[in-house]
């Protein structure tokens, strides 16, 4: 069976879930388009995600995924987290404001939450897809027993051999060029292979249906994917323009007006790409000190881009975006996947 088939969608493209971008208007468009809409729920509590899933619903008939976090959950050391927060004091002074004392992890685990679990066998999407890691064999067993598609994230032949192991339904190939967190399974292994480069060695070695995604930005580059092995492709930044998703102003101006992009550990504890701001340029030095894990050291990232925003400053947003942004199209949603299902289509 195709992946069109699987998703039920009628073209070969996916929203990627952004958390705290993507929105029920987002994922219900692309959907109605005949795409596969996404909601980004790993930044979200339990009560939220069950709202977005419900606006969604009632937006559009068509399918679309739930996206969760899938790391491994590890302790936070006090000592690197009192030396990151240290090394963040005189950025925070800068804005008249003082750092916490300590970290939080705000984001849970997939993993280790079985509320997570029981609010996707409620709610019955039609594909559920995860980052950082793979969900317990239990966890997978209750999905497929309720019917829900399973996706997971590769970002090496290593990953995508034990995503398919594992009895997961659909890889998705997530090349070094794409916006946003790196996928990949254990921090201290990256092995930053272009999106093209993945999606061959994955489609020579694994069984499963590919999706490729990262760097994509028209169809032409989609079209590539579709030759190269991948059933479908991924886009995310894209999207992030459209009115909409949940990015700001400054975050819109700056994927046009600064899209030069580099990948960083310094917002959240784990790599991921975003345009480059201050947290490149001042807090990226060869002197700085170990960060603190995935998700604490996010915290302190959120806490100080809420007192520079407060005051008018952006420079320490998030603002993940692909490699390739600089190809951007001002395009709402369906006009984007129409002009998208046109160039992969003028070239067969």
């Amino acid at each position: 069976m195709s992946i069109l088939e699987q998703l039920s969608i009628k073209h070969p493209i996916l929203l990627a879930p952004m958390a705290g971008v993507s929105t029920p208007e987002l994922a219900a468009e692309v959907s109605n388009s005949g795409a596969f809409g996404s909601l980004g729920l790993g930044a979200s509590s339990i009560a939220s995600a069950r709202q977005q899933i419900e606006a969604t619903r009632a937006l559009t008939e068509q399918p679309f995924q739930l996206n969760f976090f899938c790391h491994e959950t590890e302790a936070l050391n006090p000592e690197t987290a009192a030396r990151w927060i240290k090394y963040l004091r005189p950025a925070f002074a800068e804005f008249g404001a003082t750092p916490p004392e300590s970290l939080q992890c705000i984001y849970p685990s997939f993993r280790d939450n079985n509320e997570l679990l029981n609010l996707v066998l409620d709610t019955r999407p039609k594909a559920v897809s995860f980052h950082f890691g793979i969900p317990h064999p239990k966890q997978i067993q209750a999905l497929k027993q309720a019917g829900i598609i399973t996706m997971v994230s590769a970002t090496n032949l290593a990953e995508a051999q034990a995503i398919e192991a594992a009895g997961i339904d659909i890889i998705i190939a997530q090349g070094i060029e794409a916006g946003g967190h790196r996928g990949i399974f254990n921090p201290a292994i990256d092995a930053s292979i272009k999106t093209a480069d993945l999606v061959q060695l994955i489609h020579k070695h694994c069984q499963r249906p590919i999706v490729a995604a990262g760097g994509i930005m028209n169809g032409q580059q989609a079209r590539l994917m579709l030759k190269l092995g991948a059933e479908a492709v991924q886009l995310g930044t894209a999207f992030v323009q459209c009115r909409s998703s949940n990015a700001n102003t400054a975050y819109r101006q700056a994927l046009f007006n600064q899209p030069l992009t580099q990948i960083t550990s310094s917002i959240s504890g784990r790599p991921a790409r975003g345009l480059i701001n201050r947290w490149h340029m001042q807090i990226e030095q060869p002197h700085r000190p170990e960060v603190p894990g995935y998700p604490y050291t996010y915290d302190l990232a959120k806490q100080l881009h809420a007192v520079a925003s407060a005051q008018g400053d952006q420079g320490y947003g998030a603002f993940w975006a692909g490699s390739n942004v600089a190809q951007i199209r001002e395009l709402e949603a369906t006009d984007l996947i129409n002009q998208l299902v046109l160039e992969i289509k003028q070239g067969h």
